[in-house]
């Protein structure tokens, strides 16, 4: 069983392949956190609170003149606002008269099958002959009359727990939640480092550790998407944890919006984890019997070191959120007509670059931004979708059957989410778009956000892709966002509700892409925001494949590839080859080293094909049938860092292992080259150490072992930014 209760201790134990995961109701029924790693046989973990008098620490009324319990310093599993702990609360909420106080206790519990869909949100499914339960513990305030819901679905081969927490109002009073966190993560000592992953647009994903010091050190996103500047993924890890070894606690967020994650060191050193919606701007008005859900978390625990913590989150991920039937179907190569034309084509321009597509070998052609309304630049036609027959004189519908007859697949881009003020829609509602009253609007990239909390907007959008959908045979769809919202003001709502729009915005686009997809399962839906703005987990869920960038720069790519990679497989990155010099770097990568990069994602093309030399275009086919050859060890195999670019400056490299360990590719990239140069060596990973190996290419075979201790030469010979692919296989 995965989920156990002992009534003697009144201990909850929630119980992986690999950790444990221990809670208890304490003699005031409060429910306080014990243990979360390792797993362990043991029950009966009281020992680990340790009780004293700490002075300017409160202590609630109920344990009379006890000085020795206090909120204050206890670990806890849901610490509310106004109750002794001054750490950042789990939960604030406002009623009646403004009292803010909330006590939480223990009101009951059920242990059910499975993992309970999340009403309105993504989150991970437990899949046939799978092992899972879920615990759901209540709480409850008599005074105020909240009910909260903690409920943990505990996935027990994927190694796996994910929290989520459900706040109903069964009291008399309007009540208004102004914080609500998805999970509150307590560790009685704070000897640690924190890893997030932070950047900018066109340089996502950054890997940052820094050791945890005293007081708050928060990473978020207020900007109405996961944001470019934020993943909602954050790592705890001992000082000493390394790739191999060492412990670490992942906790992810499966929430697409505006996220915060908070590391609180306290003044005893003890360390609490948040994770939730972000505070900031938000406030959400629960009426009587209203019921409010929070976005899931997922956490994982690994003994052996980040690499493990990422294997346990790319399985998940990869086979507990994607929904789509492409979950476990190989993605097929496409070339994205962006950096081949930006708004610059017509009809026939179009299918000259396709048929040279078909040519190399391309399985899917994609047509960018440009082919709707009057769309020539990117201050117009955003919310009109029908095509521009001055364009596209022969339609998107002949356009596309053309297209099939060379033996490609079509796709096509959209901007569902946004209108241009030069456009039919914003001329016909401009109430439609979120923007404060009597006042001129904040424009991002010429466009303005539709009010997707509004359910009147969201079946226009439904409406008008489904129309899109069905103009043609698609069987892709790029569907990006291009700017962050500001105002977060909708007419619909009235001003004690305004604080609601920014979540309510992501509903409405989670029922949008629920009603859409659903209607077009068969076609591959590509999630996009300016690249990588949105790459979350509750996008995967609708997305099985996002952009992971809008920098198609190689080198760049690998240290974006790289923090990508802590949390998301490859098979979720979406990557490309573009040409050199490169748009937005103006760096000249070799095709062969643009290839390889490429290769750590989903595989496609970004250029003009028929601006290549037969030389070139030879090397693409060579790549793309490399890529087909290999697909399930790419896309499904263990995926190793080698390197870390951020401190190896000499080479970047890492590795794709398969399940059986029968076979691994190993992908070298140099970045900096000197004359003279010393010789390089990089130890792999994942192989069985007493099998054999041969290498493609060189003669003999070596063991496991010495190639996992010893490693394998650099080759001397590669130039800077050249790289080399080398194929294992066991002999």
């Amino acid at each position: 069983m995965a989920v156990r209760y002992n009534a003697d201790t009144k201990t909850f134990i929630l119980e992986t392949k690999n950790s444990s995961y221990l809670m208890k109701v304490s003699r005031y029924g409060n429910l306080l956190h014990l243990y979360y790693g390792d797993r362990v046989p043991d029950e009966d973990l009281d020992y680990l609170i340790v009780l004293a008098d700490r002075g300017f620490s409160p202590n609630p009324n109920e344990a009379g003149n006890d000085r020795t319990f206090s909120l204050d310093v206890l670990p806890q599993e849901f610490s509310t606002s106004r109750s002794g702990d001054y750490r950042s609360p789990s939960m604030e909420a406002v009623w009646g008269k403004g009292e803010v106080s909330c006590s939480g206790k223990v009101a009951g519990y059920e242990i059910c099958p499975g993992a309970p869909k999340i009403e309105g949100m993504p989150g991970l499914r437990v899949m046939p002959g799978e092992q899972g339960e879920t615990l759901v513990v209540r709480l409850e305030d008599p005074v105020n009359g909240l009910e909260i819901e903690l409920s943990y679905a505990v996935f027990e081969e994927k190694d796996v727990i994910a929290r989520s927490v459900r706040v109903a109002n069964r009291g008399r009073e309007t009540a208004r939640l102004e914080k609500v966190m998805s999970v509150t993560l307590d560790f009685m000592e704070s000897d640690y480092d924190l890893i997030y992953f932070s950047g900018r647009h066109l340089m996502e994903r950054g890997f940052r550790r820094i050791p945890v010091s005293d007081g708050i050190h928060s990473i978020g996103s207020s900007r109405g998407a996961s944001s470019h500047q934020y993943n909602p993924f954050a790592i705890v890890c001992g000082k000493d944890c390394t790739e191999d070894s060492g412990q670490c606690w992942g906790v992810s967020l499966v929430y697409s919006g505006c996220f915060l994650i908070e590391a609180e060191k306290d003044q005893f050193s003890q360390l609490r984890v948040s994770a939730g919606i972000n505070p900031q701007g938000f406030s959400f008005q629960l009426e009587p019997g209203d019921v409010f859900q929070a976005p899931q978390a997922v956490l994982a625990w690994s003994g052996k070191g980040l690499t493990e913590l990422s294997h346990i989150y790319h399985r998940i991920f990869r086979e507990n959120l994607c929904r789509s039937p492409y979950r476990k179907k190989p993605r097929p190569v496409l070339l994205n007509s962006w950096e081949a034309a930006y708004f610059d084509f017509d009809g026939e321009k179009i299918l000259s670059i396709a048929k040279e597509a078909a040519d190399m070998g391309v399985d899917l052609f994609v047509l960018d931004d440009g082919w709707f309304g009057c769309r020539n630049n990117d201050d117009a036609a955003l919310g009109d979708w029908t095509e521009n027959r001055e364009k596209l004189r022969m339609g998107i519908r002949e356009l596309s059957e053309n297209i099939h007859a060379m033996g490609l697949e079509f796709g096509i881009w959209v901007e569902p989410e946004m209108v241009s003020e030069e456009s039919e829609l914003y001329r016909r509602h401009p109430d439609w778009c979120l923007r404060e009253p009597g006042r001129p609007p904040v424009r991002g990239r010429y466009q303005l956000v539709l009010d997707l909390s509004r359910r009147d907007v969201c079946d226009y959008i439904v409406e008008a892709m489904n129309g899109v959908l069905d103009m043609a045979r698609i069987e892709y769809v790029k569907w990006d966002m291009n700017r962050s919202i500001t105002e977060a003001w909708s007419a619909l709502l009235d001003r004690n509700r305004q604080g609601e729009v920014l979540h309510r915005y992501i509903l409405g686009l989670y029922y949008v892409m629920d009603q859409v997809i659903l209607k077009h399962p068969e076609v591959l839906f590509c999630g996009c925001c300016g690249g990588g703005g949105r790459f979350d987990p509750a996008m995967l869920y609708y997305q099985p494949q996002i952009w992971c960038s809008d920098n198609t720069d190689a080198v760049n790519r690998l240290k974006i590839q790289y923090g990508t990679s802590f949390a998301y497989p490859v098979s979720t990155m979406e990557a490309h080859v573009s040409v050199c010099p490169n748009h937005q770097t103006g760096r000249i990568t070799p095709l062969h080293t643009r290839g390889i990069v490429a290769m750590d994602g989903v595989f496609g093309y970004e250029l003009d094909p028929t601006k290549l030399s037969e030389e070139e275009k030879e090397e693409c086919r060579e790549q793309i049938r490399f890529y087909k050859k290999y697909y399930r060890l790419i896309a499904e195999g263990d995926y190793y860092r080698l390197t870390n670019p951020y401190e190896n400056r000499y080479f970047t490299a890492w590795q794709q292992v398969s399940q059986d360990r029968k076979k691994s590719l190993v992908s070298i990239v140099i970045t900096d080259k000197e004359g003279n140069d010393a010789q390089r060596f990089v130890k792999l990973k994942g192989l069985e150490p007493d099998q054999f190996y041969r290498i493609e290419g060189w003669k003999g075979k070596y063991s496991g072992k010495l190639l996992m201790s010893a490693g394998i030469p650099v080759p001397s010979e590669l130039s800077e930014y050249a790289g080399i692919q080398l194929v294992l296989k066991m002999a």
